[in-house]
């Protein structure tokens, strides 16, 4: 059964930092890219960031390119979001999935994340 939870989300001011972690179990985590969706009030859900399997790679949507960095750590099949220079449009839940099957091609067509967690608060306010 596959399982992924977050934490790490947080009330910060504009400018700062967080790092969301998403842990992840009952799937081979090294073969499955990992994706980073967020949802804030009023709006639908959309793709931010991606890493894929092996070869690593990634994906930035415009709006956090620059200032979100993904990365995972295969050992402790987790997957993380460092969040810098934060901007009250930042403010969401967010979300980590992964797709429906192993090597799926991280892109920012964003499809086939079949598997979502429960979702971590983010919060960019003064």
């Amino acid at each position: 059964q596959v399982q992924l939870v977050e934490s790490g989300g947080d009330l910060v001011q504009p400018g700062g930092s967080l790092r969301l972690s998403c842990a992840a179990a009952g799937f081979a985590f090294d073969e499955y890219t990992i994706g980073w969706f967020r949802q804030a009030p009023g709006k639908e859900r959309e793709g931010v960031v991606c890493i894929g399997s092996s070869e690593g790679r990634t994906y930035y949507a415009d709006s956090v390119q620059g200032r979100f960095t993904i990365s995972r750590d295969n050992a402790k099949n987790t997957v993380y979001l460092q969040m810098n220079n934060l901007k009250p449009e930042d403010t969401a839940v967010y979300y980590c999935a992964t797709t429906g099957a192993p090597y799926y091609y991280c892109s920012g067509f964003f499809v086939g994340y079949d598997y979502f967690g429960r979702g971590t608060q983010v919060t960019v306010s003064s």
